[in-house]
Order: C-alpha cells, then sequence, then structure tokens
C-alpha cells in the first residue's frame, strides 16, 4: 500500500473551517458558519449550517459565493437574523426556519453589522457607521462609484490601522434600532465616538453597549461599560474610565450583567478577567481575581475562519455560568457564579474555540480543534463530560494524508521558571535516522501556542522537518508574572527561553541533527528571529516574516508604534539608546545565517519599511538575503490573507529551508 503523503500548501484549499454554533432557544438545533476557499475567485467562501440535534445531519441552509456569518436565532426561534454581503456591502437578512428566501431587512449606505434582537422579537438592535452629513437613512449607491483620489488630511495619530487601512476620521460607528413590524428605523447614539453594541437585557428595558468617550482617543487606551435605558433614555456608565472593558452578558433575570477586561494593570499583557455588576445592588465586582490565567481565548493559529469568541453565557437559574479560559496550551470551558465558585468543565488537551450553551439542560455545542484535527461541532454534556461529534467536515480528505502528532515537553527556562512547549517529528519518521529541525516563533508577543492545529507546522513536517515551537516568557496562559517578564526584556530572557528550548530538544530528542537547525516567526516572532541571527550562529537558515527591526523607526510608522513602543520596551523617542539596545538592526554585522524576509505592502502593524531597513543593511554588508513582498496584503497574510498569497507563503518557507537545511 502506497504511503500517505503528508500536508502540502496547495491542500489549503482543500479544508474547510466551522465555527460559530448558535443553539435555538429550545435547545434542539443549531445554526452554524462554514467557510471554505473559492479557488477560482481566490476569496473565502460562508455560509449557514444547520443540525437539528436529533437527527445530527448537517443540512445547508443558505447558499452563493459571499460571506454569510453571524447567525442570532429570534427569541422564539422561529426565525434567523444574519450578515451576508451578497448584496455588495455587508448587510442585515431575515430566514424563516421554514424555508424561503432570506429576505433583506437593512439597507444602510455603509452596511450593518452585528444583530441583535429585542425580547420580544419585533426589532432588531445593529451596528452601522455613519459619516459626516450622512443619515441613518441613506442607502448605498446603486452603481458603486470609483472613490476619487483625494489628499488625506491627517490631524489625529490613530489615523490608521492595520485592519482598515487608512481611516475616515469623519465615520462612527453607531447604533441603530430596526422596527421589523414598521420598518421604521431610529438612531441610538451620535456623537464624534465609536459605541459598539452590546447585549439586550432579557426584560427589554435595557440595551448595554461599549465606548471610549475620552475627549483626546489618540492617548486613550480605556473602553468603558454603559448602559442605554429605553424609558428613559438614558445612560449609565458602569466602569470608572480606567480600565479595558468589552464583551457583556445578561442573567436571565436581567440583574446581572458579565464582562470581561481589566484595568491594565500591566497594560496590555494585563490578563483579562471576569467581572459582574449587579444592577439591584449597584456594585461591579471581579469575580476571578484568584484565577492566575486570563479569560477568554489567546491561541494563536493559522487555519481557522469566522471564529468568534464566546461571550458568558448563563445557566436559567441567573447564579451560574459558563465562560472560557485560556490555560497551558489548552483553551477551557469554566463554569462560574456569582459567589465566586470557578472551576474547570472541560479540560482536555484540546482548543474549545466556541461554544454554545442550552440553559436548561447543561449541554453545549462547542467547537473544537486539535492538532491533527482541524475543528469540528461537538454535542457535549457538561456534567458528564460526554460528547458527540456533529460534523466531520475534512475527514475525507485528511484521510488521503498524515499529520504529524506534537509531543508536550517542559523544560527550565532562564530563573528556573518552566518553558512548556512542543516538538513534532517529521511525516515518514524511520528509527534511527537525523532530520533537520526548524523553530517556531509566536507573535504578540501576549499570544500563546496550544494544542490545536498549525497548518505551516504539517507543512514543514511533511517535508521532513522536526518543528519545534514554545511559550516563552510573555506569553498567555501561564500567569500574570510569566506574560509580564518580557516587558522592557524584549531579547533577554524570552531569548534564553527559546534557547534553552531548542537545548533541551537536542538533549531530550537524539532524532533532531543539531548542525542543521532552522528558525522562523512573524510579528514579535519575526522580531526574535531577527534578534536571534544577531546573537547566535547556531542556525544555518532564518526566515523573518512580518518583524520589527528598528524599533526607533517603529514608533512613528506602525499604527500602534507611538504606545506600544512604550508598552513593551519601556521607552520611546526621550530614550533612543533603550530603543536602539533592543533593535535586532543594531546588531546587523554579527549575522552569519541565510536570511529570508517575508513582508506584506500593506502591513500598517509592522510596516514594511522594517524589512527593507534589514534588507538593505544586509546587502550592503554581504550577507546572504532574499526580500519577498506580498502586494495589497496587510499583518494578517498568515491567517486570512489572499488564498493564493498564503500557499506562496508556505512555498517560500519550504523552500527555504530544503535549500539550506
Amino acid at each position: 500500500m502506497t504511503a500517505k503523503k503528508g500536508m502540502r500548501p496547495t491542500d489549503l484549499y482543500e479544508l474547510k473551517s466551522v465555527a460559530d454554533p448558535r443553539l435555538s432557544p429550545s435547545g434542539d438545533e443549531v445554526i452554524y458558519v462554514e467557510t471554505h476557499i473559492d479557488k477560482d475567485k481566490d476569496d473565502y467562501v460562508s455560509n449557514l449550517f444547520y443540525i437539528d440535534l436529533k437527527e445530527k445531519e448537517p443540512v445547508q441552509w443558505t447558499f452563493g459565493e459571499h460571506k454569510t456569518h453571524s447567525p442570532v436565532w429570534s427569541p422564539d426561534g422561529s426565525k434567523l437574523a444574519f450578515v451576508s454581503t451578497r448584496s455588495g456591502k455587508s448587510q442585515i437578512y431575515i430566514l424563516s426556519k421554514k424555508g424561503g428566501e432570506a429576505k433583506q431587512v437593512t439597507f444602510c449606505k455603509n452596511g450593518a453589522t452585528n444583530p441583535v434582537w429585542s425580547p420580544c422579537g419585533k426589532k432588531l438592535a445593529f451596528s452601522t457607521k455613519i459619516g459626516k452629513d450622512e443619515s441613518i437613512l441613506d442607502r448605498p449607491e446603486e452603481e458603486e462609484k470609483e472613490k476619487e483620489l483625494r489628499p488625506i488630511e491627517v490631524e489625529k495619530m490613530k489615523y490608521k490601522s492595520d485592519a482598515g487601512g487608512f481611516l475616515d476620521l469623519d465615520q462612527f460607528s453607531q447604533i441603530a434600532l430596526l422596527n421589523l413590524e414598521t420598518n421604521e428605523l431610529q438612531q441610538l447614539t451620535n456623537g464624534f465616538h465609536h459605541f459598539n453594541l452590546g447585549t439586550w437585557s432579557p426584560d427589554g428595558k435595557y440595551i448595554a453597549y461599549t465606548a471610549d468617550l475620552s475627549a483626546d482617543t489618540d492617548f486613550s487606551f480605556t473602553n468603558d461599560i454603559y448602559l442605554l435605558e429605553f424609558a428613559t433614555k438614558q445612560t449609565k456608565k458602569l466602569t470608572a474610565g480606567t480600565g479595558m472593558f468589552y464583551q457583556t452578558s445578561w442573567s436571565p433575570n436581567s440583574r446581572y450583567l458579565t464582562f470581561l477586561g481589566s484595568e491594565r494593570e500591566y497594560e496590555n499583557a494585563t490578563q483579562a478577567k471576569l467581572w459582574v455588576y449587579d444592577l439591584m445592588e449597584d456594585t461591579r465586582i471581579c469575580l476571578s481575581d484568584g484565577l492566575d490565567a486570563p479569560v477568554g481565548d489567546f491561541i494563536v493559529g493559522d487555519f481557522l475562519q469566522g471564529v468568534v469568541p464566546p461571550s458568558v453565557q448563563w445557566l436559567e437559574d441567573s447564579e451560574s455560568f459558563y465562560f472560557q479560559v485560556t490555560d497551558h496550551g489548552n483553551t477551557m470551558i469554566y463554569f462560574g457564579n456569582i459567589s465566586g465558585e470557578l472551576y474547570p468543565v472541560v479540560n482536555d488537551d484540546q482548543y474549545v474555540y466556541g461554544f454554545s450553551l442550552d440553559s436548561k439542560n447543561g449541554q453545549a455545542v462547542v467547537c473544537i480543534s486539535t492538532p491533527t484535527e482541524p475543528g469540528d461541532l461537538y454535542h457535549l454534556h457538561l456534567h458528564s463530560g460526554k460528547k458527540e461529534r456533529l460534523t466531520t467536515v475534512n475527514d475525507k480528505f485528511l484521510a488521503t494524508r498524515e499529520l504529524s502528532r506534537p509531543e508536550a515537553i517542559e523544560l527550565e527556562g532562564k530563573d528556573g521558571w518552566k518553558v512548556h512547549g512542543w516538538i513534532m517529528k517529521p511525516v515518514g519518521y524511520q528509527e534511527g535516522k537525523k532530520y533537520p529541525a526548524i523553530l517556531e516563533i509566536h507573535g504578540g508577543p501576549h499570544a500563546m501556542y496550544g494544542n490545536t492545529y498549525f497548518n505551516e507546522f504539517q507543512t514543514l513536517a511533511a517535508e521532513g522537518f522536526v518543528v519545534i515551537y514554545a511559550n516563552p516568557r510573555g506569553s498567555h496562559g501561564y500567569g500574570q508574572r510569566f506574560v509580564n517578564a518580557v516587558r522592557g526584556d524584549y531579547g533577554g530572557g524570552d531569548y534564553e527561553d527559546l534557547m534553552a528550548t531548542v537545548d533541551f530538544a537536542l538533549d531530550s530528542f537524539d532524532y533532531i541533527d543539531q548542525e542543521r537547525l532552522g528558525v522562523t516567526g512573524g510579528s514579535y516572532g519575526g522580531f526574535m528571529t531577527n534578534w536571534i541571527v544577531g546573537h547566535t550562529d547556531r542556525f544555518k537558515a532564518a526566515i523573518t516574516q512580518r518583524s520589527i527591526c528598528n524599533w526607533i523607526s517603529f514608533c512613528g510608522v506602525s499604527d500602534i508604534g507611538y504606545y506600544f513602543t512604550k508598552w513593551q520596551i519601556l521607552a520611546d523617542l526621550s530614550d533612543i539608546e533603550k530603543l536602539w539596545a533592543h533593535s535586532p538592526l543594531k546588531y546587523v554585522n554579527n549575522v552569519k545565517t541565510p536570511l529570508l524576509i517575508l513582508h506584506s505592502e500593506k502591513d500598517y502593524r509592522c510596516p514594511i519599511e522594517q524589512g527593507e531597513q534589514l534588507f538593505i543593511a544586509l546587502k550592503q554588508r554581504g550577507k546572504e538575503v532574499k526580500f519577498i513582498r506580498f502586494p495589497e496584503s496587510n499583518h494578517e497574510l498568515s491567517r486570512s490573507g489572499k488564498p493564493d498569497f498564503r500557499i506562496h507563503r508556505l512555498e517560500y518557507i519550504r523552500d527555504w529551508f530544503l535549500n539550506y537545511l
């Protein structure tokens, strides 16, 4: 029998992603989003699928070559609201469970997103952007006119973003209300700030939303929780204007409102916590103070599409709830209650990237990914832990492929701190043979590698490489001290943790050829790759992706540079020496490792000038270097960029390491 092949870069076209399950109010039906790649269009297509939990058979509910997402059941379970691009812009549609055509219900000039049903089912709140001299009643042009090129007038420091490009600073996110019986449209928020729609209280009295209403948002990094009371049209601020808070959720009796966030004690390295506001007592407390792990999802990956962070989800008793926690390579589901009791109920070696709770029966539909399973839906009994698989979207294709199964490792890093990671044998591994190895470094730095499918790692294992990856200090999932330890010390303890990981792998696994080591990473991982080749020549090939090489210029050119640099390096342009000391460009004379630079033209997070500086500096010194520039792509190329470019990227990585290792 012919041996199975490992994953190839072009296999990305064959894989599907399932996400965002939504259980019906009755708890016996689920709707979810399935995404695949249209090879001819070189784009992603997503549609809604339905499962009756008695019959367990997926049925496609929407069709077409568009992006359809954000499904929400009506309170009586008779219909769905969802968002689709089928009319050109994102608009909201309603589909009856009985079938028939979906009806478009919003026609907003700049599109509409985030549908939220009123408890009576007769109204929809939603989000839309409204520009200067525009009205909530304005409709899109019948034919989209080509935008006239004109100068951009910049007076704000936050004038661009990696995801959004150059921002229309006269356009703000507002909350609107649609009466489905009369088609009356009402704008609930106004002003020169962004208002982010949250959740509607089950008693119908309030809408929760978030906003930063600071006078100078260039120097504000807060987000507050507000309640809008329908009867009085008054708003109430629930947080103190000193932290970053988001993702609201109501108890069924409308007494309690949970939300996530922090007071930013360690800036963006602060672990997110779980909070509850008691409307009856007018009190706000943190429920997860004793939990030294971040609430939410901080796993980094490169495959899944359409993942929606699950909110806190309440049981019928209005006292208890379930929520997501990131810890030691896993995301898991925790149980909690308003008395402060917290404990994990789903805590296997896996990535739970979404769930929807049946509040009456203690069951849930969960999204689970593992290193050898890209992601599927399961019906889970929370008390017993028993689960039943509902989807098998990639099984048929993966039956033709062999995947490498990672082995967890733990070692002692600098200062005696534990470093957790994994090692993957090459596909077709043979006892007694020596293999080249590649060290992979994640971005963030406040993210976490975990027990999930990683497409890049599998494609490298398929080519005969050992893949080593770990969570050095600065990573989430290992406590507040650990995640904060990288700040002000880039290239210090984090570098030593990674080198200790390589040493541990070489000492523990005799199939690794220590003369054939490679290293790669993106964003912070790109910074660290640049740092490594300037501080050691133990690696025979390196690939730096969407990287930082010069903190001095990064300060002024990145969309986040002027504050991120201060948060992370603990210095700004008033301390050029410290910025330069942590800049890999300073050590360019030491580089002996052949380096491939991958960068996107429209990367505003780590702008391409970072790659340009590094390339020119290395070429001037006669070093071995090559520069690949991806047009019309941003910082997210490896995860959600144009599929064709994602595949080219994997091929460049593969070929560079094959050539040098």
